[in-house]
């Protein structure tokens, strides 16, 4: 839950008063939130994006190929433990590729997972996938197949390989916690496969940090860095 200001002021003005007691809580609020507003004015406020880190390789595919042939994304890979964070990662890149490139088809991965069931596919996806896991490639004969289901020749796979909020303490005042840093990094690979030969036509690697100086309490959210990222590594694909 958010504390106000004044909830954050308090236990350090209670400590003031009770070396000043002629000191009227509305006085004392006044006094701190006036101090409090010093030491902010030398404050960066305003949200900082570290460089990312960007490296793509064009194996083998062309300007205009995604155009004509769709792209539908399938289950992300994580090694965070977390599945949500799967989930979050392909909506994410989903919505900004839709936004940045309104001259793809793109399928999401609960339209690609939907037709994967509407056709019976289940199992050979699953295995797909344990074979993926252990050898770190797929099958070509079940990406035809996932190909044909989703109308798509190409298939957006991802990969998060890290992921971490953090904060640092960075101004307070009377000994109350008043500024902090927050901050959260991830570290994610997108492969895109042709279904039609069952080759990784392009992959990239992103590595992006967010931060920033606030006073709340909750974390940059994830949302937020996986659409920087997506952003990044969107605008080098052909």
């Amino acid at each position: 839950m958010k504390k106000t200001l004044e909830e954050r002021l308090l236990p350090g003005f209670h400590h003031l008063r009770h070396a000043m007691p002629s000191m009227s809580v509305q006085a004392g609020l006044a006094l701190g939130l006036a101090l409090f507003l010093t030491g902010c004015a030398s404050q960066k406020t305003d949200p900082t994006q570290n460089a990312p880190t960007t490296q793509v390789t064009i194996i083998n595919l062309r300007a205009k190929d995604l155009q004509a042939g769709g792209i539908a994304f399938i289950t992300p890979s994580s090694v965070t433990g977390q599945e949500e964070d799967r989930q979050a990662l392909a909506l994410g890149f989903t919505e900004v590729l839709r936004q940045t490139r309104p001259d793809l088809r793109v399928v999401s991965l609960p339209q690609t997972l939907s037709e994967i069931n509407h056709q019976g596919l289940t199992q050979a996806y699953t295995q797909m996938y344990k074979d993926y896991h252990s050898a770190g490639i797929f099958d070509r004969e079940t990406l035809q197949k996932v190909g044909k289901a989703t109308g798509a020749r190409y298939l957006a796979q991802l990969k998060l390989a890290a992921f971490r909020q953090e904060s640092r303490d960075r101004w307070g005042f009377l000994g109350v916690r008043m500024m902090e840093t927050k901050s959260s990094t991830i570290r994610l690979f997108l492969q895109i496969w042709d279904t039609q030969d069952g080759s990784v036509v392009w992959e990239g690697a992103q590595e992006s940090r967010v931060s920033q100086d606030s006073m709340a309490e909750e974390y940059i959210s994830m949302k937020r860095i996986v659409e920087e990222s997506a952003r990044h590594l969107v605008a080098r694909i052909p």
